[in-house]
């Protein structure tokens, strides 16, 4: 076990923080971690967002249906993939821009990346960070609130900032149940690894004192009924063409 695989063995997703302020010079070296991350051919399809505006994280609460760690945070960054750059140089060239399925989903992974590098930055800096997946509930609004230029797709937000708390290591599913060999295991196989996941999320939650339904009940109920769907109109809208 070497210091990095320490670090993110060490994760937990921090949910309160303390009231100590993001120092500037940690903002930009994690932001400048975030950029040595992979990119696909040097595109560099991302940008980052930080909303100081107490007014505007006090609305971005409410988008996010009421997650007040936005506004508690010391930061609040909003995670975009960015295609307008390549939209820019095409036009002043005269050239045409192919704004498909794969221009975007480059962009939504080259973000990602980006946003992974960033965050373990800060926790490497004494930082907790925590995800915040509600930006895309109400996203046209979002957008509104950030100005967003056509070609801009916002994809989640991340609140930074000292922890308040130490919560529990949260179960994953076991290495071999992720790491397979040669060929995806049959239906059989897959459905032993979910039981023995289930057992695993309910001890986790009872440690935490919390009754929850079995993980399994719960990945059902999360997909059972259609969420978010203004999102393919919004990307579209924003020039996402997604075919």
């Amino acid at each position: 076990m070497n210091d990095t695989l320490s670090l993110l063995n060490r994760h937990r997703s921090i949910r309160h923080y303390t009231d100590d302020p993001l120092l500037e010079g940690d903002v930009r070296a994690a932001v400048a971690a975030g950029q040595r991350a992979s990119t696909s051919s040097a595109i560099e399809a991302y940008c980052c967002i930080r909303i100081r505006s107490a007014e505007t994280r006090q609305r971005l609460v409410t988008l996010t249906g009421g997650q007040t760690k936005v506004a508690d945070a010391a930061g609040f960054f909003v995670i975009c993939g960015d295609t307008r750059r390549h939209r820019l140089a095409a036009e002043r060239a005269g050239r045409p821009y192919d704004s498909r399925l794969e221009a975007f989903l480059l962009a939504v992974i080259d973000a990602t990346l980006f946003a992974q590098n960033m965050a373990l930055a800060f926790e490497s800096l004494g930082y907790g960070f925590c995800y915040v997946g509600g930006l895309r509930n109400r996203l046209p609004e979002a957008s509104e609130a950030l100005d967003l230029p056509r070609g801009v797709y916002p994809l989640f937000g991340i609140c930074v900032g000292r922890p308040a708390e130490t919560p529990i290591e949260r179960p994953r599913f076991a290495l071999d149940d992720v790491l397979h060999e040669e060929r995806y295991p049959d239906d059989a196989q897959v459905l032993r690894t979910l039981d023995a996941h289930d057992e695993a999320a309910a001890i986790y939650y009872d440690k935490r004192g919390n009754e929850m339904p079995r993980w399994t009940e719960r990945m059902i109920e999360k997909f059972e009924t259609p969420i978010r769907t203004h999102l393919s109109s919004y990307y579209r809208g924003q020039g996402a063409d997604l075919t």
